[in-house]
C-alpha cells in the first residue's frame, strides 16, 4: 500500500475519532453531572448548560414518529449516507484536503448523534446559545461538528475555482 494512502487514511480516522470522541466525552460528562433542565449560564447567561434528551432529530423534528420511522429514518438512513460519505472520502484521491476535513466533521458528528440514539434512544443535548434576536435550539458537540463540515464544504466550494465547459480555471 501507497506510505501516501496510508497516511492520509490514518488522518482520517483521527479527525473522524477525534470528533466522535470529543462529542461522546461531553455528552458523559453532562449525563453524569448535570440534572435534566437544570440551567447552568454562562458569560452573563447568554450561552447555557442544559441537559435535555431529543428523541427527535435537529430541534426535535420527527419525535412524534412512530419506532419503526424513527428507527428507519434517524438511524438506519443516517448510517448508511455516513457510510457512503465515508467510502467515498477514503476512495476519492482528487478531493481537497479541506473538503475531506469537512465531510470527516459531518461523519464524525453524525457518527455520535446515531450512537446516543441506538444506544440510549435518544441524543443528549446540553448547550444553548441565547443573544437576544439570535438564538439557537439546544445542540451538542456532534451538532458542532456537523456544522462545522457544512461549513467548510461551503467555503471549498466558495473558494474553489471556476472552470466552464471542460476549460481550465483562469489564474
Amino acid at each position: 500500500m501507497n506510505p501516501k494512502k496510508i497516511v492520509r487514511t490514518l488522518l482520517i480516522l483521527v479527525v473522524l475519532v477525534s470528533n466522535i470522541s470529543c462529542d461522546q466525552i461531553s455528552k458523559s460528562i453532562i449525563r453524569q453531572k448535570i440534572g435534566f433542565n437544570e440551567h447552568i449560564g454562562f458569560l452573563n447567561n447568554y450561552v447555557t448548560m442544559t441537559r435535555v434528551e431529543n428523541t427527535g432529530a435537529m430541534l426535535s423534528a420527527g419525535s412524534s414518529l412512530s419506532q419503526p420511522l424513527k428507527l428507519l429514518l434517524l438511524i438506519l438512513l443516517p448510517i448508511v449516507v455516513l457510510a457512503l460519505l465515508l467510502i467515498y472520502v477514503l476512495t476519492k484521491k482528487n478531493l481537497s484536503s479541506l473538503f475531506v476535513l469537512a465531510i470527516c466533521f459531518i461523519i464524525g458528528g453524525g457518527v455520535g448523534n446515531i450512537y446516543d440514539r441506538f444506544t440510549y434512544g435518544s441524543v443528549t443535548d446540553f448547550l444553548h446559545i441565547n443573544f437576544g434576536i439570535f438564538q439557537t435550539g439546544v445542540f451538542n458537540m456532534a451538532d458542532v461538528s456537523i456544522m462545522t463540515g457544512i461549513l467548510l464544504a461551503c467555503l471549498e466550494v466558495y473558494f474553489k475555482p471556476k472552470t466552464f465547459a471542460g476549460q481550465p480555471p483562469s489564474v
